[in-house]
């Protein structure tokens, strides 16, 4: 937008657009941004690392099986000089562990492999190859070592090929540890198909996505999570066909996703994410104009404990609970607002609850 185009806007135009660019940015805490988009906070309104104000101090337990023991005696009396002799009786009053890491470097078992001739017959006879002689010379504690610290600590191969080097002392170049993974391959299928099967069992499937980078190309990282089973799914696509695929045609009684509309339709009944709701609305509390958010915030709330208490209830108590919030966030979606933010969550809130009567201060 150049000048020419902001001189034909009108004065409650401009007035808009400038309350629109003064809205402060949407954090990990205000929306679904991972955290990692987050800006660091100043450093003088940064936390000191370390334990906080108020902490309750805790020390270490002593190990309950060392293993080595190293007695300290004292060797003259300090009163008068007197040297006590090795067998002088002792009270113990004081122990510490002294803790330490033993030295870590390769355990290598070097494979020999020999031929004889017959002294009978004058055939030679050779040994059997051993399986290190056709596969990968490293040993199956360090391919599980080379997958906790890239699927669980996120090591890049440079970082993983340094730790190993540093720590351990052992050469391992990036294809080695590209084959590790292949490897790994079809153990971890097997779990994965498992995985599915309960999730494609399940009546209740809730499932999100964000994207990710792949090989260099924006991808998305899909997420189906039931009660028994969590599958992470990497794709390229953000359509509902990844959802179609993981599910294999099956229709759980409730689906819940965030509003994106490839999450639709997945299930017999649709709840939506209330967490998303949630950060939504703490983002209009904390920068609206006006109290309604604030409301809004109150009401989800009231949700959240229902929801956290819900097998305590009878049905008939239950109903009647969710009667009574199916009015107040009626009242709540007809109340009068100038609030930009009061009404595009308004807006969200009044497709979550499907209400029949459309609230005409949220038009």
């Amino acid at each position: 937008m150049d000048r020419s185009d902001l001189q034909q806007l009108s004065k409650e135009q401009l007035i808009e657009l400038v309350l629109r660019l003064q809205r402060p940015d949407k954090t990990s805490r205000t929306s679904s941004k991972p955290p990692s988009t987050d800006k660091k906070e100043k450093r003088e309104n940064s936390r000191p690392g370390g334990a906080k104000l108020g902490h309750e101090p805790h020390n270490r337990r002593l190990s309950d099986d060392p293993d080595e023991f190293r007695d300290h005696m004292p060797s003259v009396c300090e009163q008068c000089g007197e040297t006590f002799p090795l067998d002088a009786e002792a009270d113990l009053i004081g122990e510490y562990d002294e803790i330490e890491i033993p030295p870590v470097k390769p355990y290598v078992i070097r494979h020999r492999r020999f031929a004889c001739r017959c002294a009978h017959c004058g055939v030679a006879a050779k040994a059997p190859a051993p399986a290190v002689a056709t596969t990968t010379p490293f040993g199956p504690r360090i391919h599980a070592l080379a997958i906790y610290l890239k699927g669980f600590q996120a090591l890049s191969y440079e970082r993983l090929r340094g730790l190993f080097r540093d720590a351990f002392g052992l050469s391992v170049s990036e294809g080695a540890l590209m084959n590790m993974f292949i490897r790994s391959h079809p153990r971890f299928e097997i779990e994965a198909e498992k995985a599915k099967s309960i999730l494609r069992a399940a009546q209740v499937v809730a499932s999100d996505e964000t994207g990710v980078r792949i090989e260099g190309t924006n991808s998305y990282h899909w997420v189906f999570h039931c009660k028994d089973a969590v599958v992470h799914q990497p794709d390229y696509s953000r359509a509902a066909r990844v959802v179609d695929e993981m599910m294999a045609g099956h229709k759980p009684a409730v689906w819940i996703s965030d509003r994106y509309s490839a999450q639709q339709k997945h299930g017999e009944r649709h709840q939506t994410c209330l967490a998303h709701l949630a950060r939504d609305t703490a983002f209009a509390f904390e920068h609206g104009s006006d109290d309604l958010p604030f409301r809004f915030k109150l009401w989800l709330g009231k949700t959240f404990d229902l929801a956290r208490t819900i097998a305590d209830f009878a049905a008939s108590t239950l109903a009647r609970k969710k009667r009574d919030l199916e009015k107040q966030l009626e009242t709540l979606l007809a109340a009068p607002t100038e609030c930009d933010l009061a009404r595009e969550l308004g807006s969200s809130l009044f497709q979550v609850g499907e209400l029949a009567r459309t609230s005409p201060a949220m038009r």
